[in-house]
């Protein structure tokens, strides 16, 4: 048995593509996506220019989530990274969790309580 190791991922970003909702054999909804990122980091104290895409999959109550973004929506996405299948070994982010940064104040998002 292995033993367990960190892998948590968080990003921020657009979501450029959002497939065909598909169904796992067990019936569980199953949508796969990308997000694209952009942002500048610090590194070795130099200011850097960072891109990509990133492919996505939502299972379960996510997957219907991320059914109805629409395509530009920014958002942050956190999960884990697994490789994408046994033959091919590109990152996956699988996402726990969703939150649309439209209409927030940097993703917090404002209460209509009085």
């Amino acid at each position: 048995m292995q033993a367990q190791g960190r892998n948590s991922f968080q990003i921020d970003g657009v979501l450029t593509e959002i497939g065909q909702m598909r169904y796992s054999p067990g019936g569980v909804p199953v949508l796969a996506g990308r997000i694209e990122h952009r942002s500048k980091q610090m590194e070795a104290g130099f200011p850097r220019d960072v891109e990509l895409e990133l492919q996505v999959v939502a299972i379960g109550d996510k997957a219907k989530m991320l059914a109805v973004a629409r395509l530009g929506s920014a958002a942050r996405l956190t999960g884990f990274i697994a490789a994408k299948s046994l033959r091919s070994r590109a990152p996956v982010l699988h996402i726990d969790t969703i939150e649309f940064l439209e209409g927030t104040n940097h993703g917090i998002q404002a209460s209509n309580e009085a």
